[in-house]
């Protein structure tokens, strides 16, 4: 059984990077640019605005209601062109 996992910390690096901390205490650099091409993320390729997202109890959340799963976010570390 996988124990949940969830985004304890998060901080706005640069351009779409974003250090992340999770429950486990593993923390990653994820760059998010690749995902903001469609529906609700498209909204997120202004700068100023991908910078507003705020910490809810489980991930990143920005005002429109996009969000990213812990889940998603988590499965990016083990990407290396993600993880700077």
């Amino acid at each position: 059984m996988m124990s949940l996992i969830w985004v304890t910390k998060a901080e706005y690096i640069s351009e779409y990077k974003i250090s992340l901390t999770f429950n486990t205490g593993e923390e990653i650099i994820v760059n998010l640019e690749q995902y903001l091409d469609k529906g609700i993320f498209l909204e997120l390729k202004n700068k100023d605005y991908f910078k507003s997202f705020k910490l809810n109890s489980w991930t990143i959340e920005w005002e429109n209601g996009a969000d990213f799963s812990p889940e998603f976010l988590y499965s990016l570390k083990s990407d290396k062109e993600l993880i700077l």
